[in-house]
């Protein structure tokens, strides 16, 4: 076939359902960080001209409503098809509907979001030069073969073995050839085109995979998902940005360590400033009182209009076993580092389409002693941060998680620690700035690491 530019069409199948998940509602349809499952995998296709069209293979049930949700992407390479009762029907059906000059196709669960460019460039190559080719990764675990339920068989050689993922990628001609032979055969409930081609004779080619291109069939691999996409620096940086240019931010905690980081970039990149804190000359409030909090933001909205954007940089840290804890010490922490996040969101005016970024830290993952009210009150954030962003899906709310950083409110508490081994704060604010950068991420925890 060459290696001259062919037409290629996607096929995502969409067809799954929400068994697994103790719903109704199929897996690609449940939410990942703000969107469904399926658009985190649709937007991965559409970073690539390769793709002249793409096709969303689903159950009747849910076309008329995926219809309207691509729609917002305004990319006429989209397009709905009807799925059949079995994934064999419904790749068949996908393959027909492409235009009939289409000559590669690549197919893809829709519930693998975390497919990369590379592995997806990777399958078109492969397919333009040998005809089929399928993703697959070694298996890190060792394979038995069980003859019956509760007996070992056999144990082989585990390098013999792959896990396969997809995309699997053909030269359209010869998968519909596949397709209409498995037919003829009275074979119609295969779960892999690989093996329908394989039974022409066909070799199949191997494209490496990542663990990383997980399918979420389940709750628990929902949750790793999350941690992939909280795990991946490139989630703040892949994907439609915008500038940062004449906007208008207003940040809470401004007048030290990462919030005084941030506010300096911020009007580096041509952004408008509106510090609030206790001590601030712009907007010295206390966030932690309902009734200022509001009063503030009222009183912002009639100077500044509707804000761009809101970051969440108050805290406090006090070092000590809760025993010794004084009450007024501990709603002080908790009013500081949870209250005040909480009516910041509440009162702030912002666009549509605009952001906020509550700054959360590492010690949410685990309560520390001598520090649990602090550690709880930012695990409270995330989560209020996640909730948030389902409550409100025309902003863009996220939590951004810095580990060790080098503040004075740190360095107060741990004079002794090696500033090398700290997060300076205007990484901590580059991350921020990319979060505010992004069009469509919402419900995100995004880490900051020190490099």
């Amino acid at each position: 076939m060459g290696t001259q530019r062919t037409k290629v069409a996607g096929i995502l199948l969409m067809g799954g359902e929400g068994n697994r998940f103790g719903s109704t509602t199929p897996k690609q349809m449940h939410r990942l960080a703000g969107k469904k499952v399926y658009q985190h995998t649709v937007e991965q296709f559409l970073k690539l001209p390769q793709f002249e069209e793409i096709l969303l293979v689903c159950s009747a049930l849910w076309c008329s409503e995926v219809e309207k949700e691509i729609f917002v992407y305004q990319d006429s390479r989209l397009r709905v098809v009807q799925g059949g009762a079995t994934r064999q029907e419904s790749s068949y059906r996908a393959i027909q509907a492409c235009a009939p000059d289409t000559q590669i196709v690549v197919i893809h669960d829709a519930v693998r979001p975390f497919v990369t460019l590379d592995i997806l460039k990777a399958n078109i190559e492969g397919a333009i030069l040998h005809g089929a080719v399928d993703t697959c990764i070694p298996s890190a675990d060792t394979i038995v073969y069980a003859d019956s339920p509760d007996s070992i068989g056999a144990i082989p050689r585990r390098s013999d073995y792959w896990r396969g993922q997809t995309p699997q990628s053909f030269y359209l001609p010869l998968l519909l050839k596949a397709h209409e032979k498995a037919l003829r055969n009275q074979i119609t409930n295969s779960s892999d085109d690989c093996s329908l081609v394989l039974g022409l004779g066909h070799p199949v080619k191997i494209i490496p995979g990542s663990d990383n291109n997980l399918k979420i069939t389940n709750e628990l691999d929902l949750f790793l998902a999350e941690q992939i996409l909280r795990l991946q620096p490139a989630a703040m940086t892949e994907g439609p940005a915008t500038s940062l240019s004449g906007k208008r931010y207003a940040i809470t905690g401004a007048t030290g360590g990462i919030g005084q980081a941030i506010a300096k970039k911020l009007e580096e990149a041509g952004a408008t400033v509106l510090t609030i804190s206790r001590t601030s000359s712009h907007y010295p409030t206390d966030v932690t009182s309902a009734a200022s909090t509001r009063l503030i933001f009222e009183e912002i909205e009639k100077v500044h209009g509707p804000l761009d954007g809101l970051i969440n940089s108050v805290g406090q840290l006090t070092i000590r076993e809760v025993s010794a804890l004084f009450p007024e010490e501990i709603e002080s922490l908790i009013a500081t580092n949870l209250t005040g996040v909480i009516y910041s969101c509440k009162y702030a005016r912002i666009k549509e389409g605009g952001h906020i970024v509550n700054i959360a830290s590492s010690s949410y993952i685990r309560g520390k002693k001598d520090y649990a009210i602090y550690s709880s009150t930012k695990a409270a954030v995330v989560n209020f941060t996640q909730g948030l962003a389902e409550e409100l899906p025309h902003l863009r709310i996220n939590a951004l998680v810095p580990q060790r950083t080098n503040t004075p409110m740190r360095r107060c508490h741990f004079p002794d620690e090696d500033p090398n081994t700290l997060l300076d704060p205007n990484e901590v604010a580059d991350a921020a700035l990319a979060l505010l950068c992004q069009a469509e991420l919402s419900g995100t925890i995004a880490e900051v690491r020190k490099k």
